[in-house]
Protein backbone atom coordinates (compact mmCIF):
# COMPACT_ATOMS: atom_id res chain seq x y z
CA UNK A 1 0.00 0.00 0.00
CA UNK A 2 1.60 3.30 -1.04
CA UNK A 3 2.35 5.82 1.71
CA UNK A 4 -0.14 8.62 2.19
CA UNK A 5 0.79 11.66 0.16
CA UNK A 6 1.88 14.65 2.23
CA UNK A 7 -0.29 17.72 1.67
CA UNK A 8 1.64 20.84 0.70
CA UNK A 9 2.00 23.49 3.39
CA UNK A 10 2.24 27.25 3.37
CA UNK A 11 5.97 26.85 3.99
CA UNK A 12 6.25 24.80 0.77
CA UNK A 13 4.54 27.60 -1.19
CA UNK A 14 6.80 30.20 0.43
CA UNK A 15 9.93 28.20 -0.45
CA UNK A 16 8.91 27.76 -4.09
CA UNK A 17 7.91 31.43 -4.46
CA UNK A 18 10.97 32.70 -2.59
CA UNK A 19 9.00 34.65 0.00
CA UNK A 20 8.07 34.39 3.69
CA UNK A 21 5.12 32.39 4.94
CA UNK A 22 3.46 35.59 6.18
CA UNK A 23 3.65 36.99 2.63
CA UNK A 24 1.99 33.82 1.33
CA UNK A 25 -0.80 34.26 3.89
CA UNK A 26 -1.37 37.92 2.98
CA UNK A 27 -1.39 37.08 -0.73
CA UNK A 28 -3.82 34.19 -0.57
CA UNK A 29 -6.18 36.19 1.65
CA UNK A 30 -6.35 38.88 -1.03
CA UNK A 31 -4.85 41.70 1.03
CA UNK A 32 -3.69 44.82 -0.78
CA UNK A 33 -0.28 45.09 0.90
CA UNK A 34 1.32 42.61 -1.54
CA UNK A 35 2.93 43.85 -4.78
CA UNK A 36 1.57 42.51 -8.11
CA UNK A 37 4.87 40.73 -8.88
CA UNK A 38 4.98 38.93 -5.53
CA UNK A 39 1.26 38.09 -5.78
CA UNK A 40 1.79 36.47 -9.20
CA UNK A 41 4.71 34.36 -7.91
CA UNK A 42 2.81 33.16 -4.87
CA UNK A 43 -0.33 32.30 -6.82
CA UNK A 44 1.73 30.42 -9.41
CA UNK A 45 3.51 28.41 -6.69
CA UNK A 46 0.20 27.62 -4.97
CA UNK A 47 -1.31 26.38 -8.23
CA UNK A 48 1.70 24.20 -9.00
CA UNK A 49 1.55 22.62 -5.54
CA UNK A 50 -2.28 22.35 -5.51
CA UNK A 51 -2.26 24.30 -2.26
CA UNK A 52 -5.41 25.83 -0.75
CA UNK A 53 -5.02 28.19 2.21
CA UNK A 54 -7.05 27.37 5.31
CA UNK A 55 -8.29 29.89 7.81
CA UNK A 56 -6.55 27.98 10.57
CA UNK A 57 -3.19 28.08 8.81
CA UNK A 58 -3.48 31.78 8.11
CA UNK A 59 -4.35 32.40 11.74
CA UNK A 60 -1.24 30.57 12.93
CA UNK A 61 0.96 32.78 10.76
CA UNK A 62 -0.70 36.14 11.28
CA UNK A 63 -2.34 35.78 14.69
CA UNK A 64 -5.63 36.79 13.07
CA UNK A 65 -8.98 35.08 13.16
CA UNK A 66 -10.52 36.21 9.87
CA UNK A 67 -13.55 37.49 11.80
CA UNK A 68 -15.03 40.93 12.42
CA UNK A 69 -17.39 41.30 15.39
CA UNK A 70 -20.36 43.65 15.53
CA UNK A 71 -22.01 44.84 18.74
CA UNK A 72 -25.62 46.01 18.34
CA UNK A 73 -28.45 46.78 20.81
CA UNK A 74 -31.10 45.20 18.53
CA UNK A 75 -31.64 43.68 15.11
CA UNK A 76 -35.24 44.91 14.92
CA UNK A 77 -34.39 48.48 13.93
CA UNK A 78 -34.40 49.42 10.24
CA UNK A 79 -31.00 51.07 10.56
CA UNK A 80 -29.26 47.93 11.85
CA UNK A 81 -30.62 45.70 9.11
CA UNK A 82 -29.74 48.13 6.33
CA UNK A 83 -26.21 48.73 7.65
CA UNK A 84 -25.45 45.04 8.16
CA UNK A 85 -26.82 44.14 4.73
CA UNK A 86 -24.06 46.22 3.10
CA UNK A 87 -21.37 45.36 5.66
CA UNK A 88 -21.63 41.56 5.37
CA UNK A 89 -20.94 41.22 1.61
CA UNK A 90 -18.03 43.68 1.85
CA UNK A 91 -16.35 41.58 4.54
CA UNK A 92 -17.14 38.36 2.73
CA UNK A 93 -15.44 39.67 -0.42
CA UNK A 94 -12.35 40.38 1.70
CA UNK A 95 -12.33 36.81 3.04
CA UNK A 96 -13.68 37.84 6.45
CA UNK A 97 -16.60 36.46 8.41
CA UNK A 98 -19.07 38.49 10.47
CA UNK A 99 -19.98 37.71 14.09
CA UNK A 100 -22.95 39.67 15.46
CA UNK A 101 -23.49 40.17 19.20
CA UNK A 102 -26.97 41.42 20.07
CA UNK A 103 -27.21 42.97 23.54
CA UNK A 104 -30.85 43.96 24.12
CA UNK A 105 -30.90 44.27 27.92
CA UNK A 106 -28.80 44.99 30.99
CA UNK A 107 -28.18 41.30 31.84
CA UNK A 108 -26.80 40.52 28.38
CA UNK A 109 -24.75 43.70 28.46
CA UNK A 110 -23.17 42.87 31.81
CA UNK A 111 -22.34 39.36 30.63
CA UNK A 112 -20.76 40.59 27.41
CA UNK A 113 -18.47 43.07 29.08
CA UNK A 114 -17.47 40.51 31.71
CA UNK A 115 -16.57 37.90 29.08
CA UNK A 116 -15.55 40.19 26.21
CA UNK A 117 -15.81 37.32 23.70
CA UNK A 118 -14.54 39.48 20.86
CA UNK A 119 -11.07 39.35 22.44
CA UNK A 120 -10.75 35.71 21.38
CA UNK A 121 -12.44 35.55 18.02
CA UNK A 122 -12.28 38.82 16.09
CA UNK A 123 -9.73 41.05 14.39
CA UNK A 124 -11.89 44.18 14.79
CA UNK A 125 -15.05 45.23 16.60
CA UNK A 126 -17.76 47.54 15.23
CA UNK A 127 -19.94 49.15 17.92
CA UNK A 128 -23.30 50.28 16.50
CA UNK A 129 -25.35 52.99 18.24
CA UNK A 130 -24.51 52.20 21.85
CA UNK A 131 -24.61 54.52 24.86
CA UNK A 132 -21.50 53.17 26.59
CA UNK A 133 -20.24 54.10 30.03
CA UNK A 134 -16.65 55.29 30.46
CA UNK A 135 -15.83 51.94 32.07
CA UNK A 136 -17.27 50.00 29.12
CA UNK A 137 -15.36 52.13 26.63
CA UNK A 138 -12.15 51.50 28.58
CA UNK A 139 -12.86 47.76 28.49
CA UNK A 140 -13.16 47.90 24.72
CA UNK A 141 -9.93 49.90 24.52
CA UNK A 142 -8.20 46.97 26.29
CA UNK A 143 -9.17 44.46 23.60
CA UNK A 144 -6.02 45.05 21.59
CA UNK A 145 -7.94 45.13 18.29
CA UNK A 146 -9.36 48.06 16.29
CA UNK A 147 -12.70 49.22 17.73
CA UNK A 148 -14.77 51.35 15.34
CA UNK A 149 -17.80 53.29 16.60
CA UNK A 150 -20.65 53.40 14.09
CA UNK A 151 -23.42 56.00 13.93
CA UNK A 152 -21.66 57.99 16.64
CA UNK A 153 -18.55 60.11 17.08
CA UNK A 154 -16.29 59.01 19.93
CA UNK A 155 -13.43 61.42 20.59
CA UNK A 156 -10.00 59.98 19.86
CA UNK A 157 -11.37 56.72 18.43
CA UNK A 158 -12.26 55.60 14.87
CA UNK A 159 -15.86 56.53 14.05
CA UNK A 160 -18.28 56.41 11.12
CA UNK A 161 -21.40 58.57 11.34
CA UNK A 162 -23.62 61.06 9.55
CA UNK A 163 -23.59 64.77 10.35
CA UNK A 164 -26.79 64.73 12.43
CA UNK A 165 -26.41 68.40 13.37
CA UNK A 166 -26.30 69.49 9.73
CA UNK A 167 -29.16 67.14 8.83
CA UNK A 168 -31.48 68.55 11.50
CA UNK A 169 -30.39 72.11 10.70
CA UNK A 170 -31.27 71.68 7.01
CA UNK A 171 -34.53 69.93 7.87
CA UNK A 172 -35.57 72.77 10.17
CA UNK A 173 -34.54 75.31 7.53
CA UNK A 174 -36.85 73.53 5.08
CA UNK A 175 -39.76 74.17 7.45
CA UNK A 176 -38.66 77.73 8.15
CA UNK A 177 -38.48 78.45 4.42
CA UNK A 178 -42.09 77.30 4.14
CA UNK A 179 -43.02 80.05 6.59
CA UNK A 180 -43.24 77.98 9.79
CA UNK A 181 -42.13 79.62 13.02
CA UNK A 182 -43.83 77.39 15.57
CA UNK A 183 -41.94 74.13 14.92
CA UNK A 184 -42.16 71.29 17.43
CA UNK A 185 -39.40 68.72 17.85
CA UNK A 186 -40.27 65.12 18.81
CA UNK A 187 -37.18 63.43 20.24
CA UNK A 188 -36.92 59.72 21.02
CA UNK A 189 -35.87 58.26 24.35
CA UNK A 190 -35.36 54.98 26.19
CA UNK A 191 -34.87 51.69 24.36
CA UNK A 192 -36.06 53.22 21.09
CA UNK A 193 -33.66 56.13 21.11
CA UNK A 194 -29.91 56.65 21.02
CA UNK A 195 -28.62 59.70 22.86
CA UNK A 196 -25.79 60.66 20.47
CA UNK A 197 -28.11 61.10 17.48
CA UNK A 198 -30.88 62.58 19.65
CA UNK A 199 -28.61 65.24 21.11
CA UNK A 200 -27.05 66.11 17.75
CA UNK A 201 -30.39 66.40 15.97
CA UNK A 202 -31.84 68.58 18.73
CA UNK A 203 -28.77 70.81 18.47
CA UNK A 204 -29.24 71.21 14.71
CA UNK A 205 -32.91 72.09 15.20
CA UNK A 206 -31.99 74.72 17.79
CA UNK A 207 -29.22 76.18 15.63
CA UNK A 208 -31.58 76.65 12.68
CA UNK A 209 -34.16 78.45 14.82
CA UNK A 210 -31.53 80.68 16.38
CA UNK A 211 -30.02 81.70 13.04
CA UNK A 212 -33.55 82.55 11.81
CA UNK A 213 -34.19 84.72 14.87
CA UNK A 214 -36.91 82.41 16.19
CA UNK A 215 -36.88 82.16 20.01
CA UNK A 216 -36.38 78.67 21.44
CA UNK A 217 -39.44 77.39 23.27
CA UNK A 218 -39.02 74.39 25.58
CA UNK A 219 -42.75 73.70 25.34
CA UNK A 220 -42.24 72.72 21.69
CA UNK A 221 -39.67 70.02 22.48
CA UNK A 222 -40.88 66.70 23.86
CA UNK A 223 -39.58 63.11 24.04
CA UNK A 224 -41.49 59.99 23.05
CA UNK A 225 -40.78 56.30 22.50
CA UNK A 226 -40.99 54.96 18.97
CA UNK A 227 -43.30 52.02 19.73
CA UNK A 228 -45.54 53.93 22.17
CA UNK A 229 -48.40 55.12 19.95
CA UNK A 230 -50.43 56.26 22.95
CA UNK A 231 -47.46 58.26 24.24
CA UNK A 232 -47.04 59.91 20.83
CA UNK A 233 -50.74 60.76 20.76
CA UNK A 234 -50.52 62.29 24.25
CA UNK A 235 -47.46 64.33 23.23
CA UNK A 236 -49.29 65.65 20.17
CA UNK A 237 -52.31 66.46 22.31
CA UNK A 238 -50.12 68.52 24.64
CA UNK A 239 -48.53 70.38 21.72
CA UNK A 240 -51.89 71.12 20.08
CA UNK A 241 -53.24 72.41 23.42
CA UNK A 242 -50.61 75.14 23.68
CA UNK A 243 -51.77 78.73 23.49
CA UNK A 244 -49.75 78.95 20.28
CA UNK A 245 -49.68 75.41 18.89
CA UNK A 246 -47.07 74.34 16.34
CA UNK A 247 -47.71 74.62 12.62
CA UNK A 248 -45.04 72.02 11.89
CA UNK A 249 -43.61 68.94 13.62
CA UNK A 250 -40.05 67.69 13.13
CA UNK A 251 -39.80 64.07 14.37
CA UNK A 252 -36.36 62.68 15.13
CA UNK A 253 -37.19 59.33 13.49
CA UNK A 254 -39.42 58.39 10.56
CA UNK A 255 -41.45 55.93 12.65
CA UNK A 256 -42.50 58.75 14.98
CA UNK A 257 -43.26 61.03 12.03
CA UNK A 258 -45.49 58.42 10.35
CA UNK A 259 -47.30 57.71 13.63
CA UNK A 260 -47.83 61.47 14.04
CA UNK A 261 -49.29 61.81 10.55
CA UNK A 262 -51.74 58.98 11.17
CA UNK A 263 -52.82 60.37 14.55
CA UNK A 264 -53.27 63.90 13.19
CA UNK A 265 -55.31 62.73 10.21
CA UNK A 266 -57.46 60.56 12.48
CA UNK A 267 -58.36 63.73 14.38
CA UNK A 268 -59.32 65.42 11.10
CA UNK A 269 -56.30 67.73 11.23
CA UNK A 270 -55.14 67.77 7.62
CA UNK A 271 -51.47 67.07 6.86
CA UNK A 272 -49.87 69.11 5.37
CA UNK A 273 -52.66 71.65 4.77
CA UNK A 274 -53.04 72.54 8.44
CA UNK A 275 -49.84 71.12 9.93
CA UNK A 276 -46.61 69.88 8.33
CA UNK A 277 -44.67 66.81 9.46
CA UNK A 278 -41.00 66.06 8.74
CA UNK A 279 -39.09 62.88 9.64
CA UNK A 280 -35.44 61.84 9.75
CA UNK A 281 -33.76 58.72 8.24
CA UNK A 282 -35.61 58.02 4.93
CA UNK A 283 -36.53 54.47 5.80
CA UNK A 284 -38.59 52.54 3.21
CA UNK A 285 -41.77 53.45 5.10
CA UNK A 286 -41.03 57.14 4.45
CA UNK A 287 -41.44 56.59 0.72
CA UNK A 288 -44.50 54.37 1.23
CA UNK A 289 -46.22 57.09 3.29
CA UNK A 290 -44.93 59.92 1.05
CA UNK A 291 -43.24 61.40 4.12
CA UNK A 292 -40.96 64.42 3.85
CA UNK A 293 -37.73 63.53 5.63
CA UNK A 294 -34.01 64.07 6.13
CA UNK A 295 -32.26 61.15 4.46
CA UNK A 296 -29.24 59.26 5.71
CA UNK A 297 -27.85 56.13 4.01
CA UNK A 298 -27.54 53.27 6.48
CA UNK A 299 -26.07 51.13 3.68
CA UNK A 300 -23.28 53.66 3.11
CA UNK A 301 -22.59 53.79 6.84
CA UNK A 302 -22.24 50.00 7.01
CA UNK A 303 -19.99 49.93 3.95
CA UNK A 304 -17.73 52.72 5.19
CA UNK A 305 -17.48 51.06 8.62
CA UNK A 306 -16.39 47.80 7.01
CA UNK A 307 -13.79 49.49 4.84
CA UNK A 308 -12.37 51.37 7.82
CA UNK A 309 -12.22 48.13 9.81
CA UNK A 310 -10.30 46.38 7.02
CA UNK A 311 -7.81 49.25 6.79
CA UNK A 312 -7.19 49.26 10.53
CA UNK A 313 -6.81 45.48 10.67
CA UNK A 314 -3.97 45.86 8.20
CA UNK A 315 -2.48 48.87 9.97
CA UNK A 316 -3.93 49.79 13.35
CA UNK A 317 -1.75 52.93 13.45
CA UNK A 318 -3.12 54.25 10.15
CA UNK A 319 -4.27 57.82 10.77
CA UNK A 320 -5.88 58.22 7.34
CA UNK A 321 -9.64 58.84 7.56
CA UNK A 322 -10.09 57.51 11.07
CA UNK A 323 -13.29 59.58 11.26
CA UNK A 324 -15.69 59.19 8.34
CA UNK A 325 -18.55 61.72 8.27
CA UNK A 326 -21.32 61.11 5.74
CA UNK A 327 -23.79 63.70 4.47
CA UNK A 328 -27.56 63.91 4.79
CA UNK A 329 -30.07 65.62 2.51
CA UNK A 330 -33.67 66.80 2.73
CA UNK A 331 -36.27 64.94 0.65
CA UNK A 332 -39.50 66.98 0.41
CA UNK A 333 -42.60 64.87 -0.19
CA UNK A 334 -46.29 65.23 0.60
CA UNK A 335 -46.26 65.95 4.34
CA UNK A 336 -44.70 69.44 4.32
CA UNK A 337 -46.24 72.56 2.82
CA UNK A 338 -46.30 76.35 3.34
CA UNK A 339 -47.64 77.41 6.71
CA UNK A 340 -51.43 77.47 6.95
CA UNK A 341 -52.93 80.94 7.16
CA UNK A 342 -56.67 81.43 7.81
CA UNK A 343 -58.53 83.09 4.93
CA UNK A 344 -58.09 86.85 5.04
CA UNK A 345 -55.03 86.79 7.28
CA UNK A 346 -52.24 88.99 6.00
CA UNK A 347 -54.51 90.85 3.55
CA UNK A 348 -54.13 94.17 5.34
CA UNK A 349 -52.41 96.85 3.34
CA UNK A 350 -53.10 95.25 -0.04
CA UNK A 351 -54.98 97.36 -2.50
Amino acid sequence: MPPAQRHPTMADVAERAGVSTSTVSRTLRGLSTVSPDVRARVEKAARELNFAVSRQAASLVTGRTGNVAVLVPTLDAWFMGAALSSLAPLLRAAGMELNVYVIPDLAERTSFFERLPARRNADALLVFSFDLTDEETARLDSLGIPVIYVSQHVEGRPSVYVDDVAGALHGTRHLLNLGHRRIAFLATQGASGFSFSSNERLLGYQQALTEAGVPLDDDLVTAVQVADRRGIAEALGTLLSLREPPTAIFAEQDEVAVASVRILRRTQLAVPERISVLGFDDQPLADWFDLSTVAQSAADIGREAGELALRLIEDSEDEHQRHVVLPTHVIPRATTAPVYRPQGEGEEGRG
